[in-house]
């Protein structure tokens, strides 16, 4: 299992910017995936973007296409999710999370997560 700690959280004006970073500590030499989820209050963790360990293939979800990017430094074992053109529905909680079975947009193919952190986007 790897241990997960996110960061880059904060309050930002729409249209602003943010980067958050997932550290990654432990086993990576079999991890299959990382991913970003949000939560937003009242409402089901979502999928927002994933990207495969071996290749660094990506993937998002819809209504983030073309202002998010998720990227990897091995190197410093970090997951990135640079966020463009933000809006006030991008506000949530972002977890990143860790699979080492399946590429998967399900929550509950992730077997790892980190603590959160809090993106608010102020109109």
């Amino acid at each position: 299992q790897v241990q997960l700690e996110e960061s880059g959280g904060g309050l930002v004006q729409a249209g602003g910017s943010l980067r958050l970073s997932c550290a990654v500590s432990g086993r990576t030499f079999s991890l299959y995936a990382m991913a970003w989820f949000r939560q937003a209050p009242g409402k089901e963790r979502e999928f927002v973007s994933r990207i495969r360990w071996s290749d660094s293939s990506t993937s998002y979800e819809d209504s983030v296409k073309g202002r998010f990017t998720i990227s990897k430094d091995n190197a410093k074992r970090t997951v990135y999710l640079q966020m463009n053109s933000l809006k006030p529905e991008d506000t949530a909680v972002y977890y990143c999370a860790a699979s080492y079975m399946t590429w998967s947009t399900e929550a509950n193919s992730y077997t790892s997560w980190g603590q959160g952190t809090q993106v608010t986007v102020s109109s």
